[in-house]
């Protein structure tokens, strides 16, 4: 695409943001860009002239590849694209719409929705403002309580049932399982792009095979245990701390659209297998024993070996997440937090129960290619 026609569709995108805010009375708001993520959403907040502020959310269409329909098979799936494989919302608004409300109905903290049009991929919402748990801990605020309240959270998320298909306000959107296609999406990752990164690394055909047979009852594990409503990104990057609120409700949730039904331990995971801060080990067995206290009845034995395994192909997917930002978009910075995946990495093969992934990794990455 030239220049001029990129500069084209980018100032018809911006007069269609601004109708959609002029249609839904906000045309007089001051709007202000916010820093953005590896998605390929934007964000602005608005300051309106009573002095309140919101948030506008703007997903282009088109710019992803089209999201898994519910009945797709697997070869229909790989013809679809990564969104598809992995049963990403492809950050269609209708998903944060109707997450959003699902979410409120149960007494957590998703932001309002002020107006919405999802077919274009525009939405207003409340502003939850801007006391992000990385950035409250980063500043010496106690993280203590905002992990108990995180656990909290996450405890009222599994203990409903969760739907079929998310509905709110006129938007609606499946709740798919996290099966094994995504599961098995999610640890190709890491074969495939870390040789990529680090090039002194090849993978044979055999040490592939070797890899999927270490996985194959691990996902299968996974996938039976998709019961619960998983935020899929629980981390303190999306996380807000409301300490005026009560219970659950006092964090604020962001980033929910690839919700899934998918096992418990997978945002457990997200939450304490931080890429982008440093979780210590106390601060994860803490995490864990306040999960138990809130959920008596769990075997905890179980639970624990499905963490460390679902834990250790969560943290081998972001490696691979990251090596491909590296290498493949040309996004340096994130080389940086994969240092501190190793580290979680090295948490989950502690477990006796992953000797077999832990002796592959030894023969196949060297400790000299983890860092």
């Amino acid at each position: 695409m030239d220049r001029g026609k990129d500069a084209g569709l980018s100032s018809d995108r911006e007069a269609e943001k601004a109708e959609f805010l002029k249609a839904n009375g906000f045309g007089a708001a001051r709007r202000q860009p916010l820093s953005g993520d590896a998605s390929t959403r934007a964000y602005e907040r608005l300051f309106m002239p009573s002095g309140v502020s919101l948030i506008f959310m703007d997903q282009p269409p088109a710019l992803e590849s089209a999201p898994c329909p519910p009945e797709a098979t697997a070869e229909e799936r790989r013809a679809a694209g990564y969104n598809a494989l992995a049963r990403l919302a492809a950050g269609r608004v209708d998903a944060f719409v109707a997450t959003a409300g699902w979410l409120r109905e149960h007494g957590l903290s998703a932001p309002q929705i002020l107006a919405a049009k999802p077919a274009r991929g525009l939405a207003v919402l409340e502003d939850l403002g801007d006391d992000l748990f990385a950035r409250l801990i980063e500043n010496g605020h106690d993280e203590a309580p905002m992990y108990d309240g995180a656990i909290q959270a996450l405890v009222r998320m599994h203990e409903q049932t969760p739907p079929d298909v998310l509905a709110y306000d006129g938007a609606s959107w499946p709740l798919l399982s996290y099966d094994e296609v995504a599961l098995q999406t999610a640890d190709a990752l890491f074969v495939e792009w870390l040789p990529k990164l680090r090039t002194e690394l090849a993978f044979s055909p055999d040490a592939v095979a070797e890899w999927n047979a270490i996985w194959a009852p691990i996902r299968a594990r996974g996938a039976a245990g998709a019961t619960v409503f998983c935020h899929r990104d629980y981390h303190a990057e999306n996380l807000i701390w409301l300490p005026e609120r009560e219970g659950c409700a006092r964090v604020g949730l962001l980033d929910f659209q690839d919700a899934l039904k998918a096992h418990p331990a997978w945002d457990m995971s997200m939450l304490l297998h931080d890429a982008r801060r440093d979780v210590s080990p106390e601060r994860e067995a803490a995490a864990l024993r306040r999960y138990f206290e809130l959920k008596p009845d769990l075997d905890r034995e179980q639970f624990l070996a499905d963490y460390h395994a679902l834990g250790a192909l969560n943290v081998l997917r972001i490696l691979g997440i990251f090596a491909r930002l590296v290498t493949r978009d040309s996004k340096p910075r994130y080389a940086a937090f994969m240092p501190r995946l190793w580290g979680y990495l090295d948490r989950c093969l502690a477990d006796p129960q992953m000797a077999g992934l832990k002796d592959w990794m030894d023969r196949y990455v060297p400790q000299e290619a983890r860092r």
